[in-house]
């Protein structure tokens, strides 16, 4: 007998825009941890992109590359991790179509996390119908790949309900143990909050430090960055609490004796806000420059074949459960009636 199967995790990115430093402490940092540990898969989600893009593909098509530069530029290894387009893999589409007779419309309406991201996106009324139902299309990710671990931020905790539903339905529709649950596995960090004091640092808001911004557009961005409004002078007490560059030096500053020791400092009296954004600038600087540097060595031609390559293997391992599932069903009739 051979070594014991790894378990699978599964992550996704929609290629909106670059990866931000949301992204790198809530979810990217444990991914170079999960591929030392399981068999990894990372998808760059164009087809639920276009979900909410439909009007503007080419957004999505340029940052399929953006998204492929800032994985290899922090760490996660092709040689250890499977990434792939979700669009050069169609079996995913036709997974979905079965699910989504597994579902209702309501159950989906109901979803907190879908309901929350329409009234952001200001739907309101007119919610393309592939929006309403990408947790249903996030199903089809999930179980093609046979994915039992999915780190995710708390608010996507519901997404996995969905899809834990539309499994246990399955199976037992079918009499099938064809697909496994997945269970989420929830980032240690608080959601890192955006430079402007709003609760979620986003792509779509522009309120984040990105990963392949410039030394000069991280000063500027820091040097913008909400503090406490009623520390006026030096010599005025400050706040700790909503301050967002505290928020930031508590995230990424890796000398905490040092910052226990400004933040005495800043309540009390005595502390500029301008020496604490001196202090996140050098952290970040420190933190982006390797980051941005190796970005900037990855050719087109290496993230295209790493995405090929990728792309190619997904594809057979979804065709394998696609086929599963179709003998589930019972629908594995076509080669009978060419």
């Amino acid at each position: 007998m051979g070594p014991p199967k790894k378990r699978i995790a599964f992550t996704a990115d929609r290629p909106t825009g670059c990866l931000h430093l949301g992204h790198y402490i809530g979810s990217l940092l444990s991914r170079i941890d999960l591929q030392a540990q399981y068999e990894s898969f990372v998808m760059i989600a164009d087809t639920q992109a276009l979900t909410d893009n439909a009007g503007d593909p080419g957004k999505v098509i340029r940052n399929v590359h953006e998204v492929c530069k800032d994985y290899l530029a922090i760490g996660i290894d092709p040689a250890k991790t499977t990434i792939f387009v979700q669009s050069c893999v169609p079996e995913l589409f036709e997974l979905t179509s079965y699910y989504m007779n597994l579902i209702t419309v309501a159950r989906l309406e109901r979803n907190p996390t879908v309901k929350a991201e329409i009234q952001q996106k200001g739907f309101s009324e007119s919610v393309p119908a592939g929006f309403l139902c990408y947790p249903v299309s996030q199903t089809a990710d999930i179980t093609a790949f046979k994915a039992e671990l999915i780190p995710v931020g708390e608010d996507q905790l519901p997404l996995i309900e969905i899809t834990n539903e539309i499994v246990r339905r399955f199976n037992r529709t079918y009499n099938t143990e064809v697909l496994l649950e997945a269970t989420a596995v929830l980032s240690s960090v608080q959601r890192l909050v955006g430079i402007d004091g709003k609760e979620k640092a986003g792509k779509s808001l522009n309120n984040a430090v990105f990963l392949s911004d410039s030394e000069e557009t991280i000063r500027e961005k820091i040097f913008s960055m909400y503090t406490d409004p009623d520390h006026i002078k030096v010599s005025d007490p400050g706040k700790i609490e909503g301050n967002v560059v505290f928020t930031y030096l508590d995230a990424f500053h890796k000398d905490k004796e040092e910052l226990e020791s400004l933040k005495s400092q800043y309540q009390r009296g005595g502390l500029g806000d301008t020496v604490l954004k001196d202090l996140l600038n050098g952290t970040l600087q420190n933190l982006l420059r390797p980051i941005r540097e190796k970005r900037a060595s990855i050719s087109v031609k290496d993230i295209d074949d790493i995405l090929w390559a990728g792309s190619e293997k997904a594809q057979k391992i979804a065709c394998e459960t696609l086929r599963e599932v179709r003998n589930a069903i019972g629908i594995n009739y076509t080669h009978a009636i060419r």
